[in-house]
């Protein structure tokens, strides 16, 4: 304990290093309006018209009671994991952060947050382990025990454009009920002009970590609490990618993607110019096109399975709640966390989660008035509910070294599509580099 415990506070000094060397200037907190009240301090790192909707959350809590004043900070999210850190080092946390990376497990491991389920009654627990949806309980935990709650988590499927599917005879009615014929089909979608360039993408599989779970397998069996990571289920998904890249050539899907804003949240995605036939992405989409293409003429679909897989299966992210160890308030920053998230009202929570455009953590905020109106406003936006809602759809494994084992996953896909190593040795050795990191840390006196 005295060694983590050594170890965790020369990372937090070495932080403290790295911040001083760099300039920032940081935004000033929302004045008070409420300066009788009891103060507490919310980190964020939303802007623009998403620091509105924060805003319009933290204003809507601090008119609900009498008790507590939540004042929001927009922190710079190159900084969203050092500055907090930094606080918790210094004895000046925030009482409260939105966070969406891949820190619970490490920052838990590190004792740097306050667990969640120490403000809960058993019966206020029970209540959340029944009714939220398994990934949104599963973000959130380390070791037995809650360190955040999710406000606003991710979830995939398909986006199809129905016109160009009827140029090869297939109708939303008789649209492929498994991954190989998905595949297939976008392999007559497929354009080139006249020197052999791809021109429209039809379907193009990827996210290893995502598919492993629809061939039956994922990187983490959840009931022993142990990973799997080399199995024939997770070899099958990489072969797949792998020989559907190979199919059209890898240099060929770069050299197409590298012409296009594939990472455009406005009317440049290439999905909305009909570039791409078939893809995979978040719920954030369906927003962005009402916003910029209001009439597209488009679908949605949860990813099929493969012959003999999981349906509703993969891994997903997103926003959730933590309070930072040494918080000076935390039994207001849970008042908010139970607020915004819908612990306390899920009604009143639900309009929150349409303001930004976020998907519910249970069924009670799912079937409220205001969402069910914000579905019949986007209905394409069920498939991602539905897909939320499944038992099958988890997050990455709840290890301290999460960052690396999603980067090595990650590494293992590219270099099996590269053809530098066959998906068998891809998949043998990302599993002997994180066996490797895993002894390291053990040697260095980490849990893990």
């Amino acid at each position: 304990m005295a060694l983590r415990s050594l170890r965790a506070k020369g990372l937090l000094l070495a932080l403290a290093f790295v911040a001083l060397m760099a300039f920032v200037v940081w935004p000033k907190a929302t004045p008070r309006k409420y300066p009788d009240r009891i103060p507490v301090r919310y980190w964020h790192m939303w802007t623009a018209e998403w620091a509105d909707v924060i805003q319009r959350i933290c204003d809507a809590f601090n008119e609900s009671q009498s008790t507590y004043e939540v004042i929001p900070l927009i922190i710079p999210g190159s900084v969203g994991d050092t500055k907090p850190l930094l606080g918790v080092a210094g004895g000046d946390p925030p009482d409260v952060m939105t966070h969406w990376a891949s820190v619970i497990p490490s920052w838990a491991a590190a004792d740097w947050l306050v667990p969640l389920d120490a403000f809960m009654s058993k019966e206020e627990l029970a209540d959340f382990e029944r009714e939220t949806y398994p990934v949104a309980r599963q973000i959130g935990m380390y070791r037995g025990r809650l360190f955040a709650i999710g406000v606003g988590l991710n979830a995939f499927g398909l986006y199809y454009l129905p016109d160009q599917l009827a140029e090869v005879g297939v109708t939303p009615k008789t649209f492929p009920r498994t991954l190989e014929e998905l595949a297939d089909l976008g392999t007559k979608l497929n354009q080139w002009d006249k020197r052999g360039n791809l021109t429209r993408l039809g379907f193009q599989p990827s996210w290893f970590s995502s598919l492993c779970e629809s061939y039956g397998g994922g990187l983490y069996d959840w009931s022993t609490g142990r990973l799997t990571l080399n199995t024939p289920e997770n070899l099958r998904a990489l072969e797949f990618i792998t020989a559907e890249r190979k199919k059209v050539g890898f240099e060929t899907v770069n050299r197409f993607n590298a012409g296009l804003d594939t990472g455009s949240f406005a009317g440049g995605w290439p999905f909305i110019g009909g570039a791409l036939s078939i893809t995979y992405d978040g719920q954030w989409r369906v927003e962005q096109i009402g916003k910029y293409a209001p009439t597209l003429n488009y679908r949605t679909i949860p990813l099929p399975p493969p012959k003999g897989g999981v349906p509703l299966a993969g891994t997903t992210n997103g926003n959730f709640m933590i309070i930072p160890r040494g918080a000076k308030q935390p039994q207001g920053a849970w008042e908010f966390i139970k607020f915004w998230s819908g612990l306390s009202d899920p009604a009143r929570a639900a309009k929150f989660y349409t303001w930004g455009g976020w998907l519910p953590i249970n069924d009670r905020i799912a079937q409220s008035p205001d969402y069910r109106a914000y579905l019949r406003r986007y209905p394409q936006f069920q498939t991602f509910v539905d897909v939320l809602r499944s038992p099958h759809y988890t997050t990455l494994p709840p290890v301290a070294y999460q960052q690396f084992l999603s980067d090595r996953a990650t590494r293992a896909e590219d270099l099996s599509v590269r053809g530098t190593l066959a998906p068998r040795e891809a998949l043998r050795r990302f599993e002997q580099e994180v066996a490797h990191e895993i002894r390291r840390r053990k040697e260095l006196g980490y849990v893990e």
